[in-house]
């Protein structure tokens, strides 16, 4: 029988470990090791669960994705080193990019692409004919795609509507790449 004072000392589980019972039982449902109902039931388990071992019972039959494999270090290690290399090459290519200065605020954006009378025309096939606007707000500057084949991308995060950017961003659009700058005061 359980007293408040040895239910005071038992310890209670956190949302983050409600979040991973959560998580492992999403994985045994996509690996169909649980079907949708009993998905359904153990989630209502994990939400009214007040202590770890209420959490283990709903999980039991399910792997601990939690356990340390023996090899894990070294591929920790591995992929640590290559992220570093590839963050590395990043930096350097971009130090090394065209400046793409940014114009003066106005009424009308700047318009990008391959058309006749774009702001900033860009003579590649990557470029679509209107491509991209690059807008001055009061906030300070938003690039939007207009739906180009070949995509708009801002530190290499492909754009889909409009985005805030500032000085020293990545542009790239299409295959041309460029690396935002601010105007010098008096130019």
């Amino acid at each position: 029988m359980t007293t408040p004072d040895s239910e005071a000392q038992r310890p209670r589980i956190s949302d983050a470990d409600r979040e991973e019972a959560l998580e492992v039982l999403r994985e045994g449902m996509a690996e169909g090791r649980i079907s949708p109902d009993t998905l359904l039931q153990r989630v209502e388990l994990i939400m009214a669960a007040r202590h770890p071992d209420e959490l283990a019972e709903v999980l039991h039959d399910l792997p601990d994705r939690r356990a340390p494999r023996s090899d894990g270090w070294l591929l920790t290690s591995v992929t640590r080193i290559s992220a570093f290399q590839h963050r590395l090459r990043l930096a350097w290519r971009a130090e090394r990019l065209p400046q793409l200065v940014l114009p003066l605020p106005g009424p009308k954006p700047l318009a990008i692409g391959r058309a006749a009378g774009s702001g900033l025309r860009l003579n590649d096939a990557s470029v679509s004919r209107y491509h991209a606007q690059l807008r001055g707000t009061a906030a300070g500057w938003t690039l939007r795609d207009l739906g180009s084949a070949n995509g708009t991308w801002v530190n290499g995060r492909r754009v889909t509507d409009t985005v805030p950017v500032r000085a020293g961003d990545q542009l790239r659009f299409g295959a041309v790449s460029y690396r935002l700058v601010a105007r010098e005061p008096g130019t």
